[in-house]
């Protein structure tokens, strides 16, 4: 009988997220003894401070792949968005699952759509890359630094502290939360984080083949292409980039964006090509913004 131990954040929707793979190998395989062994990491144990203030990458993630390489857990079930682009010598992503709706949303009591919001009005993000489109297309609101899981969150937007909060919709739909979003956010105007939606199912890389079975080749081909270009522009957490990629039969189509941390200057691109270029597709386009003009942006960011 094989034992499986999935190594995860503490948080309600990385739970959730870890029994829903618990759920597939127990199905996959009923022989399977499989367990959740919750993990607190540095981005849950500082929520005080703004994500890019903690420190280096990987804030949710580096706990949990230590004991990964400790052998203290045998899988770890990571939001793909918080993955850095780099991984530690010796593990390997042995899946990435059908993705979830990877838009954001808005969520207010005060209007019903980001553009109808009333001059001044107070938007809650902890991502700096949402702070750029919300700038970028309204510098008339006060954007205020907000952290804490979905349900916190959304429990300060009931108290009154912002107007309006801007969120993930996989998380809340994976909450059962999603009826409570104002608007989703089209992807022609705003763009999401890279890899946003998507799971990754992260192992020490002999023991990639059992977990498998798991792995969407569409969702996998538009994490490659957004991670690419997320890599390539050497970007993480602390920058304000984002990326949508959308893998089909015909090719893979990836729109990408670097933003000023103000707004005032955003890089926005598109590419398309063959589905097995997805990661040079990625690389592509990175390099065409960082020609107009991205990199002196980034290095702003970085300073």
């Amino acid at each position: 009988m094989e034992r499986i131990r999935i190594g995860t954040r503490r948080s309600p929707l990385a739970l959730v997220q870890a029994e829903w793979v618990r759920d597939c190998i127990r199905e996959h395989d009923p022989r399977a003894t499989v367990e959740i062994v919750a993990i607190r990491t540095s981005g849950d144990r500082f929520q005080h401070l703004p994500i890019e203030k903690i420190g280096a990458k990987g804030v949710f993630i580096k706990e949990i792949e230590e004991a990964l390489l400790e052998g203290a857990i045998d899988v770890a079930v990571h939001s793909m968005k918080d993955l850095p682009t780099e991984l530690p010598e010796g593990l390997a992503i042995a899946a990435v699952p059908q993705r979830e709706d990877p838009r954001d949303v808005m969520v207010s009591h005060v209007a019903e759509s980001l553009a109808a919001l009333p001059a001044g009005a107070r938007v809650g993000t902890g991502s700096i890359r949402r702070r750029a489109q919300v700038l970028n297309q309204r510098p008339d609101l006060a954007v205020v630094p907000i952290r804490g899981n979905v349900d916190t969150r959304l429990a300060k937007l009931e108290r009154g502290e912002v107007d309006a909060l801007l969120l993930a919709l996989a998380g809340m739909k994976r909450l059962g939360r999603e009826r409570e979003a104002t608007q989703a956010l089209p992807p022609e105007t705003w763009l999401s984080a890279v890899a946003q939606g998507a799971l990754g199912l992260e192992t020490r890389r002999h023991e990639v083949e059992r977990l498998r079975f798991l792995n969407h080749e569409p969702s996998a081909l538009e994490v490659e292409a957004e991670r690419a270009f997320l890599r390539r522009l050497e970007g993480g957490c602390q920058v304000p980039v984002g990326a949508r990629a959308v893998a089909g039969p015909a090719g893979v189509t990836l729109a990408g964006m670097v933003a000023e941390a103000t707004g005032e200057r955003l890089f926005r691109g598109e590419i398309s090509g063959a589905c097995a270029a997805a990661a040079s597709l990625g690389v592509e386009l990175a390099e065409r913004l960082l020609d107009e003009g991205a990199g002196a942006v980034l290095g702003e960011v970085r300073s």
